[in-house]
């Protein structure tokens, strides 16, 4: 039977009068890939902000490893996010910063690694994203694509357990969105690690999948193998598989703080 590293056990989690959880439950276990989907302003980015601790939970519990990692310590928080590598939207690298001092940045963060122990660690990891050589290009130099790609050297930096992918796709051309989505799919198999994707991109979330959740109003309401979900006789799966679900009308608060 296979572990769950993370669970999500009846979280809640609203923005005022926005609920955007009432009862969020999901299991994600050891070494799978599991992707979770749903429209816009549903939550998927609050959900992997509530695992690294940039967001509090109303009610319920996050477990890692066994462990309740909701609402704790920042010192508790960092034992965890030293083994959580996330690419956020956007890649959200610092401008001032070269692409190097970038990557470098959580090495620094926790632990003391030598110059020569830190240029080693990002020049493996720009070769492990297929970008040798660029470790002083600024930020500004970069395309997007190539951004995505610098930001995900930066999260397999510290060689984490777990790596998380928020809209890895969003914005990027199909070249691009190729790259990434080989670069998700190459990484689990060489690190051998538990990879948690949040998108609307379906033939991403089919190429990348071991299994795949549905967040809807709330609640997941389905949870299944990519093939699984292709025959899914619910109605809002079927929907928004082939482009035709409606979107939430209320999404002014989850603007600030991420869909």
């Amino acid at each position: 039977m296979a572990v769950a590293l993370i669970e999500f056990e009846q979280v809640r989690k609203a923005f005022g009068s926005k609920v955007v959880y009432e009862s969020l439950n999901l299991e994600i276990h050891e070494g799978e890939a599991i992707t979770v989907i749903g429209g816009s302003g549903m939550g998927k980015s609050v959900m992997l902000k509530m695992l690294i601790g940039l967001l509090g939970v109303d009610s319920g519990t996050i477990k890692f490893d066994g462990e309740v990692i909701s609402n704790v310590t920042q010192s508790q928080l960092a034992k965890v996010r030293r083994r959580i590598g996330m690419l956020f939207q956007g890649a959200a690298l610092f401008d001032s910063l070269n692409v190097r001092d970038n990557i470098a940045y959580p090495l620094l963060e926790h632990g003391r690694p030598t110059p020569k122990e830190i240029d080693a660690r990002v020049a493996e990891c720009l070769e492990d994203v297929g970008l040798p050589g660029i470790e002083r290009h600024k930020v500004a130099e970069l395309s997007g694509g190539m951004r995505k790609r610098v930001g995900l050297a930066r999260a397999i930096a510290l060689r984490p357990e777990v790596l998380l992918y928020d809209e890895p796709t969003t914005g990027l051309d199909p070249i691009a969105v190729a790259h990434i989505v080989d670069l998700i799919v190459e990484l689990n198999e060489r690190y051998d690690v538990t990879t948690v994707v949040v998108t609307h991109d379906m033939p991403a979330a089919f190429r990348v999948s071991d299994r795949i959740a549905m967040i809807d109003r709330g609640y997941i309401i389905f949870e299944g193998s990519p093939d699984e979900i292709r025959y899914s006789d619910d109605a809002r799966v079927r929907d928004f598989i082939e482009g035709n679900a409606p979107e939430t009308d209320d999404i002014q608060t989850l603007l600030r703080y991420g869909g």
